[in-house]
């Protein structure tokens, strides 16, 4: 798997050191183990994952062989609130990887990766700071492969798929990793510059919630508004009922559709 992967990788730094495990607690709690010594660009993979975390804390169904479990180190000098940024940045490696294996996928903004209506993948960037530096980031990547439907809970039923299931077909994991990384690095290194134009149109064009009606979830308020754009920092535009128009900043709400899971 590590060479299959390292061998369709044209990057400069994002996965040339690859730690490899075939059974883990969780890529992110390792990568976060090591991140202070580790060199920026290293990856951690499993096959399978016995403590997969979500957003929010959620657990993430992580059966081995079956997806994508992955986190990558950075070491971005920038301000603490312009980190949120990079799970776009990961939202949309992922969205044209996925095109580049010729299948087409959506971003719920910030995070999800969706196909059919339903999540086929997610990213989850988690950030250590201290006097207002940042000493690492680690955003972890999940992505649903070669899950069939009988795998799934029956609670993740009608919200969950898998590429297997979408293309009808066995999806090569491997290459999926390499080419995720390549456009990562891509789209990383024009963020360094202070930039993010690039990532923001791809979610712009890829966005399942533009025109739509959205629920804005902030602790125990809920909001209804219409998604109106993308600014060019990443930050959602909602025009709410009373005709005020905010920009929500990745991180700090939870998003749902006001029907299924978008």
């Amino acid at each position: 798997m590590k060479n299959r992967i390292q061998n369709t990788l044209y990057t400069d730094y994002i996965g040339r050191n690859l730690h490899f495990y075939e059974s883990i607690d969780s890529t992110n709690i390792r990568a976060k183990e090591i991140a202070l010594e580790a060199p920026e660009g290293t990856v951690i993979i499993a096959e399978e994952q016995t403590e997969g975390i979500g957003r929010l804390g959620r657990t993430w169904l992580s059966p081995k062989g079956k997806g994508i479990w992955m986190s990558i180190i950075l070491k971005p000098q920038v301000e603490p609130e312009n980190v949120s940024k990079i799970t776009l940045l990961g939202a949309a490696a992922v969205n044209l990887a996925l095109y580049q294996m010729a299948i087409v996928s959506k971003i719920k903004w910030p995070n999800d990766i969706i196909i059919d209506e339903k999540k086929v993948g997610g990213i989850l960037t988690e950030m250590s700071m201290e006097s207002h530096r940042v000493n690492y980031v680690v955003m972890g990547i999940g992505i649903n492969v070669n899950l069939d439907q009988d795998e799934f809970p029956e609670e993740l039923e009608n919200k969950a798929t898998s590429l297997k299931i979408a293309v009808k077909k066995y999806v090569d994991k491997d290459i999926l990793v390499s080419y995720i990384l390549n456009h990562f690095e891509e789209l990383y290194e024009e963020f360094k510059t202070g930039s993010i134009s690039k990532t923001v149109e791809i979610c712009r064009m890829s966005s399942v919630l533009l025109g739509e009606e959205v629920q804005i979830i902030k602790g125990k308020e809920t909001r209804i508004g219409q998604a109106l754009d993308i600014n060019s920092e990443g930050e959602l535009l909602v025009q709410f009922k009373d005709g005020v128009i905010e920009n929500i900043f990745s991180g700090e709400v939870s998003l749902r559709g006001l029907e299924g899971y978008i």
